[in-house]
C-alpha cells in the first residue's frame, strides 16, 4: 500500500489534483480520505459558536483518529470515515466506508502539518497556488456550497484562513517531495506525480 499526503492552502486545487490522479489509476486500486472528515464533532456547542470555530487551525481537526484509520487500512481492515457537514458545523451520524486499496490519498489543507500522520505518508505532496486566484475559489465555494454571504467570507477569510495560511500551511511546503504549481492546472507535474505513483505500485507488487 502507497499512502499519498496532498496538502495545500483553502482553494488551491487539491481536490482537482486529486481527481486528475485518479482519471490515469485503476478506480479499484485508488481510495481517497478526505482531511475534512476529520473536523472535532462540536454539536455541543450553538450555531453561532460552531460558526466561530478557526477550521484553518490544526487543533480544529481529530488527527488521532485520521492517524488510526490510516494504520487500519494499511493492515488491511476496513474503515468507517466520519462524515461532516459545514453547512450545521457538526459531524454526521452517517459514515463512508473505505476498504483497503494500493493507493490511498489522504487530502486536505493541514495533512503534513501533523508529524504522526506525515511519517505515515509514503509521497507528500503541496499543491502552491497564488493567493487571489484561492481567495476567488474561496469566495464561490463558501457562497454556493457552504451558505455564507461575501462579507461573512471575506471576514472569515481576513481573520483566520489567510493568518493560519501563513502560520500553519505554507510552512508544511518544506516536508513535501513533490510541490505542484498552478494547483490543478499543471498538467505536466500531474503526469509526473502520476507516473511516479504507478511506478512504486509496480515496484510494490514485484
Amino acid at each position: 500500500m502507497i499512502i499519498i499526503g496532498i496538502a495545500g492552502g483553502t482553494g488551491a486545487g487539491k481536490t482537482t489534483v486529486v481527481n486528475k490522479i485518479m482519471n490515469q489509476l485503476a478506480s479499484e486500486e485508488v481510495a481517497v480520505i478526505s482531511q475534512d472528515s476529520y473536523y472535532k464533532d462540536n454539536s455541543h456547542l450553538p450555531i453561532e459558536e460552531r460558526r466561530k470555530i478557526n477550521y484553518d487551525h490544526p487543533e480544529s481537526i481529530e488527527f488521532g483518529l485520521l492517524a488510526r484509520h490510516l494504520a487500519q487500512l494499511r493492515n488491511q481492515q476496513i474503515i468507517q470515515e466520519p462524515q461532516y457537514s459545514y453547512l450545521t458545523c457538526t459531524r454526521q451520524k452517517e459514515t463512508k466506508t473505505v476498504k483497503p486499496t494500493s493507493i490511498i490519498i489522504v487530502e486536505g489543507i493541514l495533512v503534513l502539518s501533523n508529524a504522526p500522520l506525515r511519517e505515515m505518508m509514503d509521497i507528500r505532496v503541496f499543491v502552491d497556488c497564488d493567493s487571489d486566484v484561492r481567495l476567488s475559489r474561496v469566495i464561490k465555494r463558501d457562497i454556493v456550497e457552504r451558505g455564507r454571504d461575501l462579507d461573512e467570507v471575506l471576514a472569515r477569510y481576513e481573520e483566520t484562513v489567510r493568518p493560519s495560511h501563513i502560520q500553519f500551511i505554507e510552512p508544511t511546503k518544506r516536508f513535501a517531495d513533490i510541490i505542484i504549481p498552478q494547483g490543478g492546472n499543471n498538467k505536466v507535474a500531474i503526469q509526473i506525480l502520476s507516473h511516479y505513483i504507478k511506478q512504486n505500485l509496480d515496484n510494490n507488487a514485484l
